[in-house]
């Protein structure tokens, strides 16, 4: 495996690859989850390159930026094992630059749930991913369903801007207990981590009412919400939408996301079932 830490470097052991190249774009702290996107991208593809990039444009005022896990060293390691030929870890001032252009998330879909609660969280998301694929140029790219909004408006901003690279949706991996794999998990105790459960069991709920027939949101919404709020500091949302993100009446099998956010103490966690 080679590791680049500069554009430069980056352009010269990326030059001259033929056949197929998969790409994984991370933050780092790398986890069963990012592994099984790596391995998907290893079947799939001649060639595998990770990025690892805390970008700053996504973090708002507040937020983590500071303090997000960060393990270099461990994350060349499970890179290397795991089979990827170019590891790409640049810092932020190689990535941005004074008075750039920049790319928003659209007024609808980038401003509601996530983006309502993070406002301009979108516009740091898509300008990083657009990056990356110009500097990656890859085949695939591979991104996780458990960020399911910034799953559907990257894959909206390659269809709106004619990139030449296939977004694959990847599903969402739990540990045994059920929560859905996150860098940010370590920042639960085990009493939070308890807790946080409710948001995995709320979800299976809402799977077997829907199994059993019943497709209001509106019930569905209710039993999830009395699920969670005895057990989260904060439910942010509950919401139920079609893969375009337009809130739904009904359930509709196949075109549906059941999505929740919550804080659990002083960490914010997001899940969601796709139906």
């Amino acid at each position: 495996m080679v590791v680049a830490k500069s554009y430069e470097e980056f352009v010269e052991r990326r030059q001259g690859w033929s056949g197929s190249v998969g790409f994984v774009p991370t933050m780092g702290a790398l986890h069963e989850g990012h592994l099984s996107l790596i391995r998907r991208a290893r079947e799939e593809n001649e060639k595998v390159i990770v990025s690892i990039f805390v970008n700053p444009t996504q973090f708002l005022p507040g937020e983590d930026l500071e303090k997000y896990p960060r393990k270099e060293e461990a994350d060349r390691k499970i890179c290397e094992l795991a089979g990827v030929d170019l590891l790409y870890m640049p810092t932020a001032d190689q990535i941005y630059h004074t008075d750039e252009l920049r790319i928003e998330a659209p007024k609808i879909r980038g401003y509601i749930l996530e983006g309502a609660r993070r406002p301009g969280h979108f516009d740091g998301v898509l300008q990083v991913v657009m990056k990356l694929l110009n500097i990656t140029r890859p085949t695939r790219a591979y991104f996780g369903k458990k960020d399911a909004q910034q799953l559907a408006l990257i894959t909206q901003m390659v269809r709106d801007y004619f990139l030449p690279v296939t977004i694959v949706p990847c599903e969402i991996v739990r540990d045994a207990d059920g929560l859905a794999l996150s860098s940010r998990n370590v920042y639960l105790g085990p009493e939070e981590r308890g807790r946080a459960l409710s948001l995995s069991r709320s979800l299976k709920r809402a799977a077997k009412l829907i199994q059993s027939g019943e497709r209001k949101s509106e019930v569905v919404r209710a039993v999830m919400t009395g699920i969670l709020e005895p057990e989260v500091t904060e439910l942010e949302y509950v919401a139920i939408v079609d893969r375009e993100f337009r809130p739904l009446e009904e359930v509709e099998a196949g075109n549906s996301i059941i999505l929740v956010a919550a804080r659990v103490g002083q960490t914010r966690l997001i899940d969601n079932l796709w139906v």
